[in-house]
């Protein structure tokens, strides 16, 4: 397994700690930090916007991506949800073995 990071924004009165629970619960994420309180400026429409956000910093592995953008987006508040995904260069191995068994499917 190849773990990784993934980050995504929603809105800031958006029920992030839901998301978040959900996602670990299906095993798509081993663990979600929620930054508060993040100020997003950027470009939207040909218009410069400024709004409050929360910052959602996932750990996953790459081999579960697909299946956390289909979760995510489906719950996903924006027209456009964002999913950057950032390799792990070095882990630690007690950490990543934590990381891997936490998203590993269960076995039916």
């Amino acid at each position: 397994m190849t773990p990784v990071i993934v980050l995504t924004t929603v809105g800031s009165s958006f029920d992030a700690r839901a998301l978040a629970r959900e996602l670990v619960e299906q095993r798509l994420v081993a663990c979600v930090n929620i930054v508060e309180r993040v100020t997003s400026i950027y470009r939207w429409k040909e218009t410069v916007e400024e709004d409050g956000e929360q910052l959602l910093v996932m750990k996953t592995t790459r081999e579960r991506i697909d299946e956390l953008q289909k979760a995510l987006f489906a719950r996903h508040p924006y027209e456009v949800p964002e999913l950057v995904v950032i390799p792990i260069e070095s882990l630690s191995g007690p950490y990543r073995e934590w990381l891997e068994e936490a998203v590993a499917p269960l076995s039916s």
